[in-house]
């Protein structure tokens, strides 16, 4: 025996060295498992859902904790596991925002199952002195645990090992007092007449099955957590199922529903003169399970302040405890408070839900791995996410069959922890899933865009703009932004002229400059630097690669230069996107008039062919910004003669309707000797934005273009240019009413 012993103990590492699997992961996950319930509450389960519904609650409980197990397994072999268990697996996976609002409820459950413990020694400890009461006998229990902690982890989870041995004694005593009492018929279904509910008996007993959280959250205790945690958590998984299953059809075969359920120590009962023999393991397997929870519990804490989701002074060590200190007073702080919430049935279902989360977000972790394709994703233990995934909806599934309102809370309480983490801007320092499975939907999404032709009703305005000072162009990616909201896509780029051996090392620089600006001013789109040979040749060819599949850039956005032949540039280049089947918007913003109430938007009409399309449908877009929404959107076009007039009416009425645009419309009579031009300036220089289209030129005709759009522009306010050379060029309003003159 003594022989055996020292076998077992060398399995284990020394604190030094770290814990080797047996010692760190399978004994602690074990016991843990085989712990109060098990002794307390087993006859109590089979006895309200009968033996069919126990064991349809032991297979339901086991298979969940299975998937969990695997997905943990699968996540271990790929990652070195560090302190916090599944906390470390769920922040370096989902985030550290996520970790912490699952992570901080774990602490709390683990915590919480230190008082269940205790709860369970004080229960056993009345079968021996009645008089004993529960409450203080456990709060003396949950001091006791913590004491023995703070000696350090091995120390601690060495004890365990005679511990092993009562129970498989206890056990043995058992299934001897259930072959000697074994009736000729037993009724499988059998409860008592009025029963507690299926999942209010599941909520009680799924604290059994949580033991695997032992083993994992010493991780950081580990000599080899990528070997052991697989190893140690399937292993007692697998051991324990096959204890209740057995346990289960014993107490069913030899006792009524009604004792299973008025006698928790039924086992004494049944084991007769042997009973005496059961008390070491039953002390023990409790106690046991005490000393993991609080050996888990602060180590969970303590990952949370290295990854700064909690102050520093959180993990503070104190004197000669070995391993966290502070943390382990918090812990056994939370855990003697606890004790005031009452017996064993009152704390298990607050254990179950925390629980079950932690639970469903670890399947949901490895299941999201499985399915992203990331290449560093490289298991040894390879798990199919169907079963991850399938794990993780169980969890789910049955914390609202259990009790909808309390899961509605606790996932509630865990949106709130993420957002107020989210809120300060943690930074990780590692990569997570998230990336991956947004690469994944997206490629997925993209495929099948490729698929489904563009139609003009699929029309979204995404938006590529080009700047050289980025600070300058503010006001300009201010507009861009209104235009595209949330319905295309912005992407500002910032052109660098010149050698890319000369300005690359600028270029990251650049860009965390460009997006600080962007996020600063409160616009949403993707910054962007390129190195060009020279500025008009960069912006067609960058024009020409934006984008990706179906979600290409399609518009393409400049603001107004103040330098002629910088602007006549411009104007050669949307000649050249025009072949390219790109529309092109020049902007120039008058900030000082960006924030009056009672605003007006002018659109200066020429039918469905001359840009129409087009700047209405930007007129609307802009009016749906929450800063525009009070304005007023008036459509005028020019006529030259009263017929003319009549029919442009009738057409913007129509057009108007079946757009189902809100907007008002006039028709102007072109009085003799006045320009266009003048009309335009008498008409619109109140208006907050004028939309005016811009008709084909000739290259050469760039320069003269330049000056006839300063003297269109002259005495009004933001303007903005629009030239519609898309592939639905007189489609995007869905109709095509007949056009005016107006170019």
């Amino acid at each position: 025996m003594t022989t055996l012993v020292a076998r077992l103990r060398s399995i284990g590492a020394s604190d030094g060295q770290g814990l080797g699997t047996f010692i760190g992961v399978f004994t602690p996950s074990i016991l843990t498992i085989l712990g109060v319930i098990l002794y307390l509450r087993a006859g109590w389960v089979v006895g309200n859902v009968g033996l069919v519904g126990a064991l349809a609650i032991v297979v339901l409980a086991n298979l969940i904790t299975l998937a969990t197990a695997l997905s943990v397994s699968s996540v271990a072999t790929n990652m070195e596991v560090g302190p916090g268990g599944a906390y470390y697996i769920i922040s370096r996976s989902l985030g550290v925002e996520i970790g912490a609002a699952i992570g901080l409820p774990l602490f709390l459950a683990q915590a919480f199952s230190i008082t269940l413990y205790a709860y369970g020694l004080a229960e056993s400890f009345q079968y021996v002195w009645s008089d004993l009461p529960q409450m203080p006998v456990a709060a003396v229990t949950v001091l006791l645990v913590a004491l023995l902690a703070a000696r350090g982890a091995g120390v601690a989870l060495r004890l365990q090992l005679p511990i092993m041995a009562a129970i498989a004694l206890s056990l043995i005593v058992l299934l001897v007092g259930v072959a000697q009492s074994v009736p000729d018929s037993v009724d499988l279904a059998a409860s008592v007449r009025d029963p507690v509910s299926f999942w209010a008996v599941f909520a009680v007993f799924f604290p059994a099955v949580t033991g695997i959280m032992a083993g994992i959250s010493l991780s950081g205790d580990l000599k080899n957590p990528t070997r052991s945690i697989p190893k140690g958590t399937i292993a007692a998984v697998l051991v324990g199922f096959v204890v209740y299953v057995g346990v289960t059809i014993g107490l069913a075969l030899v006792a009524s529903p009604r004792d299973l359920v008025d006698d928790p120590l039924i086992w004494f009962t049944i084991a007769g003169g042997l009973a005496f023999l059961i008390f070491p393991g039953l002390w023990g397997a409790i106690f046991s399970s005490a000393v993991g929870s609080v050996l888990g519990a602060p180590r969970t804490l303590e990952a949370l302040v290295n990854d700064r989701v909690l102050p520093a002074p959180v993990a503070a060590r104190i004197g000669k405890i070995q391993g966290p200190g502070v943390p382990l007073l918090i812990t056994t702080a939370i855990a003697f408070l606890a004790v005031g919430l009452g017996g064993l049935n009152a704390v298990a279902p607050i254990l179950t839900m925390f629980f079950l989360t932690t639970y469903g977000m670890v399947n949901l972790v490895a299941g999201l791995e499985r399915l992203s394709g990331d290449p560093s994703f490289r298991p040894t233990m390879k798990v199919h996410w169907a079963i991850s995934l399938g794990g993780a909806a169980a969890c789910f599934w049955a914390m609202f069959l259990i009790n909808p309102i309390a899961s509605l809370v606790a996932l509630i309480i865990e949106l709130g922890l993420y957002l107020l983490v989210r809120r300060r801007a943690l930074t990780a320092r590692w990569g997570d899933v998230r990336r991956s499975a947004l690469v994944s939907f997206v490629r997925s999404t993209v495929l099948q865009l490729r698929r489904l032709p563009e139609e003009p009703r699929n029309w979204r305005p995404n938006i590529l703009m080009f700047t050289i000072d980025p600070e300058r162009d503010l006001p300009t990616a201010r507009f861009a932004n209104w235009l595209v909201q949330d319905r295309g896509i912005l992407t500002v780029n910032q052109l660098i002229e010149g050698s890319i051996a000369d300005h690359v090392g600028r270029v990251p620089e650049a860009v965390a400059n460009l997006n600080a600006s962007l996020e600063q001013a409160g616009l949403t789109g993707f910054g962007e630097v390129e190195i060009v040979p020279d500025v008009a040749r960069g912006m067609v060819s960058v024009a020409q690669s934006n984008g990706i599949a179906g979600i290409a850039s399609n518009t393409v956005l400049f603001g107004w230069r103040e330098r002629r032949d910088e602007m006549a540039t411009v104007l050669r280049a949307i000649e050249d996107l025009s072949l390219l089947k790109k529309s092109s918007v020049i902007c120039r913003p008058v900030p000082q008039r960006l924030a009056p109430t009672g605003r007006s938007i002018d659109v200066w009409w020429g039918g469905m062919q001359q840009n129409g399309d087009l700047l209405v449908l930007f007129a609307h877009l802009l009016s749906l910004d929450p800063g525009w929404r009070d304005a007023t959107i008036s459509i005028k076009s020019i006529a030259t003669t009263e017929m003319m007039a009549q029919r442009t009416e009738r057409s913007l009425d129509e057009m108007l309707k079946a757009a189902r645009i809100g907007a008002g419309f006039e028709v102007i009579r072109k009085p003799e000797g006045q320009t266009i031009q003048e009309i335009i300036h008498s008409r619109s220089k109140d208006a907050e934005v004028v939309f005016l289209g811009m008709k084909e030129i000739e290259p050469a005709e760039a320069d003269a273009q330049v000056d006839r759009l300063l003297d269109l522009m002259s005495g009004l306010q933001t303007v903005l240019l629009v030239r519609n050379s898309g592939q639905f060029r007189g489609q995007l309003l869905g109709v095509e009413p007949a056009s005016s003159h107006l170019t």
